[in-house]
Order: C-alpha cells, then sequence, then structure tokens
C-alpha cells in the first residue's frame, strides 16, 4: 500500500509538473505574442516618425535651395537698381552740367554782344 500511494503520489507530482510546464510554455508563448505585438505596434511609430523625419528633410533642403537662390536674385536685383539709380545720378549730373554750360555761353555771348556794341563807331547823323 505505501508503495502504490508513493506511485500515486509521485503520478501526481509528474502530472502537475507537466501541467505547470505547459503553463510556463503558455506563459512564455503569451508574454512573447505580447512583446512582438508591442514592438511591432512601436515599430510602426517609428517607421512613421523615420519618414516624416525623411520628408521633413527633403523639405528643408528644397527650402534652403529656393532661399540660397531667392537671395541671389535679391542681390542681382540690388545690383541692377543700383545701376539704374547710378545711371539716374549721372544723367542729372550731365543735365546740371549742360544748364551751367549753356549759362556760361549766355553770359559769354551777353558780354560778347555788349563788348561788339559799344566798341563799334556810331552811325553817321
Amino acid at each position: 500500500m505505501l508503495s502504490s500511494m508513493v506511485k500515486e503520489h509521485q503520478a501526481k507530482q509528474s502530472q502537475r509538473k507537466e501541467e505547470q510546464e505547459a503553463k510556463r510554455k503558455e506563459a512564455i508563448e503569451s508574454s512573447n505574442e505580447l512583446t512582438q505585438a508591442l514592438v511591432d505596434h512601436l515599430n510602426v511609430g517609428v517607421a512613421q516618425a523615420y519618414l516624416n523625419q525623411k520628408r521633413l528633410d527633403a523639405e528643408a533642403k528644397q527650402l534652403h535651395a529656393g532661399a540660397t537662390t531667392f537671395a541671389k536674385q535679391t542681390h542681382q536685383w540690388l545690383q541692377l537698381i543700383e545701376g539704374f539709380s547710378g545711371a539716374l545720378k549721372e544723367l542729372g549730373d550731365v543735365e546740371n552740367w549742360a544748364r551751367s554750360i549753356e549759362g556760361d555761353m549766355r553770359i559769354i555771348s551777353d558780354s560778347l554782344e555788349t563788348a561788339y556794341n559799344t566798341t563799334r563807331p556810331a552811325p553817321p547823323s
């Protein structure tokens, strides 16, 4: 009877060990599935963030290139405007110079005419 009780006890222990091993394997499998699901969920977020960052980088490069082009064009426009302004100033200087010369020529003409009129003999009366 004692040996049958020992065998029965060992059989129950063996069965419990198998049940515990099965439950342990099931728990490990469940935790692996949970871990995989969490990692997959995180990877989706990380992948989306990576794609967004990539898109932002591309747009930032494009914006930088556009800003550089705009700065170059602005510099060229400023140079053209400065050249135009200089040309207008020169035209104003030439006009002022021409007026000054014209005034001097009138003075000279008036002086010559006055000198001629004063040195010419008076007409006989």
